[in-house]
């Protein structure tokens, strides 16, 4: 009897149901937390993919773009030519420091921000398009609240910092 009053309670021969459904879900949470950084950077790029393609259609076409900003975008406190300059800009910019996470949280707000711009510019969006931006909102939330991750420059910077 000796032998057994050493092993732990979770590997005695009659553990209880509740020790063994415990450790399950001990290892469970282990195992979902290890695919954390994995989820961390598929968010990121999901929405960082969205808002650079945007950017790239407005410089393949650049007439349209200044025709979509003079005639359809109602963009507060710009003119069409600035803010179609600026949208571009940002749309092009934010989401590679997102993808690759480097000032993720920035980025994160700075596109979020962009988002509520878009959806107030353009009164014409419909049902399905504001749904669109409301995901695309609610994944930027998650970057700019939790962070981007481990598998991202900040990451490794803070590391690097958190060293010396």
């Amino acid at each position: 009897m000796q032998g057994t009053a050493s092993m732990p309670a979770a590997h005695a021969p009659h553990a209880g149901p509740a020790r063994r459904v415990a450790s399950r879900m001990g290892s469970a949470h282990r195992g979902l937390q290890a695919l954390a950084p994995l989820a961390d950077l598929a968010v990121r790029l999901f929405v960082a993919a969205v808002f650079f393609k945007a950017g790239l259609t407005k410089i393949a076409t650049w007439s349209s773009t200044l025709a979509l900003f003079e005639n359809e975008y109602a963009v507060p406190l710009l003119s069409p030519e600035s803010a179609a300059w600026l949208g571009t800009g940002i749309e092009l910019l934010f989401p590679v420091l997102l993808a690759i996470g480097l000032g993720a949280r920035f980025s994160a707000a700075v596109l979020f921000v962009f988002n509520i711009v878009a959806v107030i510019s353009y009164p014409d969006l419909g049902a399905v398009g504001l749904r669109d931006h409301q995901t695309w909102g609610l994944l930027l939330l998650v970057s700019l609240l939790h962070g981007p991750g481990a598998i991202s420059f900040d990451h490794l910077i803070g590391r690097r910092i958190g060293h010396r």
